[in-house]
């Protein structure tokens, strides 16, 4: 017999959220590297729902998430775990078919998008420069409390029996007998499969396991807490440019969030933010706004970890079922928790139910081979 039925590698949301679906009818253990779960990305993350980010492809995992977050079980979470916030996409005249071009793909969706001029963008940024003309209002947009999301997983699967092992970097998992032999830190176990949520080190966690790695790349992300002046307020939506190259939301006391939407391509690590990205958003953001800034209070940096064509890879691998692929969710890994653990857990036990409108065979491992 085994010691786990699933031994989960990675206590971040991934991992967190996919324990507490499968330890209500299984025997799981979630085995962290870190002192605390949820050090990098989960930690790090800007926080919010926005149902066009990722791309039409990840949009029904985060639109089938909405329910859960807004109004989550009462044993689960008390209260909703996220709030209205509102998203507006804004853009140069030159940048007019940027626009047309997200209308157009998710014009199936049923995402609520509306085409906002000039007068309604600048009402919703005060100090807007004049050439900020193309505005996208993604009225849906919520912030979402990471945090306790991410708490509430967790809670629920030691509740129900799930075993989390912190400070247990993945050492060996060899392939023997039908079970996995797994050593972890001081821990020593079997378990029947292997699940990958591993996020940056997911490819170093399958060629542990003698896996064929799948190119998952960590990128870094760069995020600076600005005092700027006037205060920012409350209401200001998240203010996201439509080439990619910046967005921007309030956050308590009048601070503001900035990042310059960068990506630099690095190796797994406990990634700190580079001068030159923050100066770099700094830049970005005086080009469409006439606030003074006062100083930069915090800054920080998070790894972001895509698979090849940018989607989550969910699934078996093709050379070993029992190794079990949840990853490369980039920086939609907290707005599609919910239903992406569910996916997940769906394809480990029939039991449990997939969530509808989501298509499996999207995020399969097999598209790689």
């Amino acid at each position: 017999m085994s010691d786990f039925d699933f031994a989960i590698i990675g206590a971040g949301i991934a991992g967190a959220s996919l324990a507490a679906q499968l330890s209500a009818r299984a025997s799981v253990a979630l085995i962290e590297a870190e002192a605390h779960p949820g050090y990098h990305s989960t930690g790090r993350s800007a926080a919010f729902w926005v149902e066009c980010y990722g791309g039409p492809a990840v949009q029904p995992l985060t639109t089938a998430s909405g329910p859960f977050l807004a109004a989550p079980p009462a044993d689960f979470h008390d209260g909703p775990l996220m709030h209205k916030r509102g998203a507006l996409h804004i853009g140069t005249s030159e940048q007019t078919p940027m626009a047309d071009n997200m209308l157009a793909e998710f014009a199936a969706s049923g995402v609520q998008i509306d085409v906002s001029d000039r007068a309604a963008v600048a009402a919703r940024v005060p100090g807007l420069r004049s050439e900020w003309t193309h505005g996208l209002w993604e009225p849906d947009c919520c912030d979402i409390d990471v945090a306790a999301l991410h708490a509430a997983y967790l809670r629920q699967a030691k509740q129900q029996g799930a075993a989390l092992h912190c400070n247990s970097r993945l050492n060996a998992a060899k392939w023997r007998n039908g079970l996995w032999q797994i050593a972890a830190g001081g821990l020593n176990c079997t378990a029947k499969i292997i699940i990958n949520a591993a996020g940056a080190w997911a490819d170093d966690v399958a060629q542990m396991a003698q896996v064929q790695p799948l190119n998952i790349q960590p990128y870094r992300r760069t995020i600076a807490q600005l005092v700027v002046s006037p205060d920012v307020p409350a209401d200001l939506p998240l203010v996201i440019g439509l080439d990619g190259s910046f967005y921007f939301k309030p956050d308590a006391g009048g601070r503001l969030w900035l990042s310059p939407h960068d990506e630099t391509a690095t190796s797994p690590c406990d990634a700190a933010p580079e001068e030159l990205d923050v100066a770099t958003a700094i830049d970005r953001l005086q080009t469409v706004v006439d606030w003074d800034i006062q100083r930069v209070e915090h800054k920080w940096a998070g790894l972001r970890s895509f698979a090849p064509d940018r989607l989550p890879v969910i699934g078996r691998d093709g050379a070993n079922d029992a190794f079990f692929w949840f990853a490369g969710q980039g920086g939609f890994g907290i707005q599609t928790a919910p239903a992406a653990a569910q996916l997940a857990a769906s394809l480990l036990d029939e039991a449990i139910t997939a969530p509808s409108k989501v298509d499996a065979y999207v995020y399969t491992p097999s598209r790689f081979r």
